[in-house]
């Protein structure tokens, strides 16, 4: 859809800067999710983030003055250009609350004030507070390759501060909170609570952030989606060929069959045995054999001269 981002801000074209600043100001507060939930409120809004962005930023605003939304959208060609090259192509972010934090301060200027101007009071230009968002708050979730490998849900309490009806005190609460472990969950994802920290009056309560942690496992190594087993095995088996045993994650007893002479670099590979795919659990990585082969420590005469004797 083509906008016009003036007609978007309800500007005439030689609006000012200070013009742009004042109606974006209006309009955002005006159909923002959170004051607005009327049909089509939230499509303005993010219209007039869009609109926004591009006359805020001079150059963008030349462009588009001189080229429209075409031009601004599609790039200008060389011979309109100061450095021989097509201008690159704009295309907004899709993300109306960025432009709105950007532009306020914090997520929500209800709480402080209605427009960046300091406010008129009895006695003169009071201060205004813009709150900031405290850190995020990170936690290490530790889970076993069971677990990552079939999911689960994790019940996790969270002590925080919560301010009191009158927004002057606070009290210590305890929350009980589901974590969705999918299956195939690799190590060091972070899934965010947001804002679930502790609330104070000039603050933004900070993101709780869970780090998955996979806990050592006696029979697997993960690597990405595939699963290293090793396998323990003697210098005749080597040599002479055997089985592996190995119980998978899900129960399953596997016997794999090694006809080849295995040495201490080997590998078999068996597929679709391994990890589930985190964004498609129904497909899996591999398991991946390898050996570990146990030299006899002394040899008799007599088996000296068998071996010698075998391999010649």
């Amino acid at each position: 859809m083509t906008l016009d981002y003036y007609e978007t801000l309800e500007l005439n074209r030689d609006a000012t800067d200070a013009d742009i600043k004042k109606a974006y100001r209006r309009l955002a507060l005006k159909f923002h999710p959170s004051s607005n939930r009327k049909p089509g409120s939230s499509e303005k809004f993010t219209q007039l983030s869009e609109a926004y962005d591009v006359l805020s930023d001079p150059k963008k605003k030349a462009i588009y003055d001189k080229f429209g939304e075409e031009g601004l959208k599609g790039g200008i060609p060389p011979e309109f250009g100061n450095d021989g090259a097509w201008s690159c192509k704009y295309t907004y972010h899709g993300r109306p609350d960025k432009t709105f934090r950007q532009f306020f301060g914090g997520d929500n200027p209800f709480a402080d004030f209605h427009t960046n101007e300091a406010p008129l009071r009895f006695g003169g230009l009071q201060h205004v507070v813009v709150k900031t968002q405290d850190p995020p708050v990170e936690r290490d979730l530790h889970l076993s390759l069971e677990e990552l490998f079939h999911g689960c849900t994790k019940q996790i309490k969270i002590c925080r501060r919560e301010l009191t009806e009158d927004t002057q005190s606070s009290i210590i609460r305890q929350k009980i909170q589901s974590i969705d472990i999918n299956p195939g969950l690799k190590e060091g994802t972070r899934i965010i609570f947001f804002k679930e920290g502790d609330q104070g009056p000039n603050n933004i309560p900070a993101d709780i952030v869970f780090i998955v942690r996979q806990k050592n496992h006696p029979q697997f190594k993960r690597q990405d989606n595939d699963l290293i087993y090793k396998a323990h095995v003697s210098l005749e088996m080597a040599l002479t060929g055997f089985s592996v045993d190995v119980e998978t994650l899900d129960g399953r007893l596997l016997t794999i069959p090694i006809n080849d002479i295995v040495h201490p670099m080997s590998r078999k590979l068996v597929s679709g045995e391994g990890m589930p795919l985190s964004q498609d659990p129904s497909q899996k990585g591999n398991l991946i054999i390898t050996f570990h082969i146990h030299f006899p420590e002394r040899l008799s005469p007599e088996q000296r001269y068998l071996i010698k004797k075998a391999l010649k």
